[in-house]
């Protein structure tokens, strides 16, 4: 099957995201699971950054991590491919009272060339897989040696190949094209919303590649290895105990050799050399 070319897939993923600004705070992005797995990020930011930092953020959705790092006392530039999300972005710093901390900008990652910032940045994060939908890392990498500052970090979390919850919920299905989306060794298309999300999956090695020149990989691990996913609700719904339960599995041992390289998400953490 043929593919639409670089521009086009840009553009229709653009449109998907563009199509859920309004109520991406909602169950469709924001769901008690997704509340959870952004915990768990924000738990890493905590520890990486220094209190303080000016921070990039990719991909800043409606601005949930940007604005909560700024009444940390951050300084964020919130960049995402989506204006309706750079539009929700600022009127959430607006109303939380920190629009004076978080900067937004209507800016792919792919785009981060146009950004004349060099070494201003103390570092940069994404939060739940935008970076799944960039061309070429390369580009990102070039991008974040640019401007983040030496020993910055990046911390990332990025949507997995292997994911045992979602291999096992399809297999029992009888859907084994749909199990096996994420090994793909290129962009795939995922529905929303009636439109296309162009989408790369990753393993924390594959992912760290294009980083390796300018960037040493000091941790990774998985992220919801343990933990059900954020699409399949019924677990957390019909038995919160067990639910939570498995949360304090995976953030027991998902960091272990072998567990790191699975989940729905993995966290990766990088600092610049």
């Amino acid at each position: 099957m043929s593919h639409p070319d670089r521009a086009t897939r840009l553009d229709e993923t653009r449109a998907a995201f563009d199509s859920v600004a309004a109520d991406y705070d909602g169950p469709r992005g924001n769901n008690p699971l997704i509340q959870d797995m952004r915990t768990e990020m924000w738990r890493w930011l905590d520890r990486v950054f220094a209190p303080g930092s000016r921070l990039l953020d990719l991909g800043c959705g409606t601005g949930l991590d940007a604005v909560r790092l700024a009444k940390g006392g951050h300084r964020v530039l919130a960049t995402d491919w989506s204006p309706a999300m750079i539009a929700r972005t600022l009127a959430r710093a607006r109303e939380e009272g920190v629009a004076d901390r978080v900067e937004a900008t209507a800016l792919g990652a792919h785009e981060l060339a146009r950004l004349e910032l060099s070494g201003a940045f103390d570092g940069a994060y994404s939060n739940l897989g935008p970076l799944n939908c960039v061309p070429d890392l390369a580009d990102v990498s070039r991008a974040c040696a640019r401007l983040v500052k030496p020993a910055g970090a990046l911390v990332f979390t990025v949507i997995g190949r292997i994911c045992p919850w979602e291999i096992g919920h399809y297999l029992l299905r009888g859907r084994w094209s749909r199990a096996s989306v994420r090994f793909a060794r290129h962009a795939v298309p995922v529905g929303m919303n009636r439109h296309t999300i162009w989408t790369r999956y990753y393993s924390p090695r594959e992912f760290y590649e294009p980083f390796a020149p300018d960037f040493e990989l000091t941790h990774y691990r998985g992220l919801c290895v343990f933990a059900p996913p954020p699409y399949i609700t019924a677990l957390r719904e019909r038995h919160l105990r067990r639910y939570e339960w498995l949360w304090r599995i995976d953030r027991r041992t998902a960091g272990w050799p072998l567990l790191r390289s699975m989940g729905d998400h993995f966290l990766i953490i990088m600092r610049k050399r």
